[in-house]
């Protein structure tokens, strides 16, 4: 799996713990295509192959059109892509972890490049907004 950049001027982690197995989790978050149906800060999500690190997907969040590729496809347990928008670039990555019929859900993500240094303070409280709000919605989601 290819790390966050813990240099880099906009960061965040977060952790939720969602009542359902690693499996449900990773068929959820890994079905792309289907991101908008559940994730509602997401639209026009398409996979551009098979679920598999080198794949591309483009997607919006927030406005904003994002060009992502899979860097790590490890079924139930890790999940990551790097993506590019307005000549930033993010590194974001899952890790599910099951014990007792729960799974927890850590997620990291790191950007950079010219706009991440001018805009950090916003940009950073976006981020962990959006990550947040994804994480409950996941967990929404999930636990259907």
């Amino acid at each position: 799996m290819i790390s966050i950049n813990n240099d880099a001027p906009v960061k965040c982690s977060k952790t939720i713990s969602i009542n359902a197995g690693s499996e449900k989790v990773w068929t959820i978050i890994t079905n792309i295509g289907q991101w908008a149906n559940w994730q509602t800060d997401i639209s026009k999500p398409k996979l551009n192959g098979q679920l598999k690190p080198d794949t591309t997907f483009d997607w919006k969040t927030g406005g904003a059109k994002i060009h992502s590729r899979l860097h790590t496809v490890e079924p139930f347990t890790h999940f990551g892509w790097t993506g590019k928008t307005f000549g930033m670039v993010a590194i974001h990555n899952w890790t599910f972890t099951e014990a007792n019929g729960q799974t927890q859900v850590s997620v990291d993500e790191s950007m950079e490049g010219l706009l991440a240094v001018l805009l950090k303070k916003s940009l950073n409280n976006n981020l962990e907004k959006g990550m947040q709000s994804w994480l409950d919605l996941l967990k929404q989601e999930c636990e259907k």
